[in-house]
């Protein structure tokens, strides 16, 4: 009995060492700006908020225009003004915004230790899977310290940008897509 209560924790241990290092990886790359790509009125973005309570998450937005060479105009698709009469407009830098990522076949199945990006509160964040249930996928979130489960529909696989290709971390591969 004893040698099963061992083999438990060095199995528990292990996992959260995994859930650990995938989650510094998650941090780094949500500090991070993004690669700086040129972008045309009226194209469709993700904007990587650079704010305290929001770091980790991508907000879809339209460029409406440039300003000047480091900065854009965007108008987001799913935050408002306070007075909730109009789309919220806001100025952010070249290095928070990147390309909507390409939408993945619904059958790939989610596994343990995927790196993945949840839709919430008008935003996907950037997570990582720590386990599943019969319903949902339990997602452990680094740059907030929350751990929630979600349904599938709410999951997409996480990628970046990288040199005019998406990426997966980690696997530094373009061959899922």
């Amino acid at each position: 009995m004893r040698q099963n209560c061992s083999l438990f924790s060095m199995a528990e241990e292990n996992h959260q060492l995994k859930i650990d290092l995938i989650s510094n990886e998650i941090r780094e790359i949500a500090y991070k700006g993004q690669q700086a790509t040129i972008y045309q009125i009226g194209d469709e973005v993700e904007v990587a908020s650079q704010v305290l309570g929001f770091i980790g998450s991508y907000l879809h937005a339209t460029i409406l225009y440039p300003v000047g060479a480091l900065h854009y105009k965007v108008q987001y698709k799913t935050l408002v003004t306070d007075d909730e009469t109009a789309p919220l407009q806001e100025t952010v830098r070249v290095s928070e915004v990147r390309p909507v990522p390409p939408t993945l076949p619904p059958a790939r199945s989610m596994v343990t230790y995927a790196i993945v990006d949840v839709y919430d509160k008008e935003a996907w964040w950037f997570g990582v899977i720590t386990g599943e249930d019969e319903e949902n996928y339990h997602v452990y979130f680094p740059t907030t310290g929350e751990h929630v489960a979600y349904s599938t529909d709410k999951l997409r696989f996480h990628q970046e940008w990288s040199n005019g290709q998406w990426i997966f971390p980690s696997l530094g591969r373009t061959d899922f897509l």
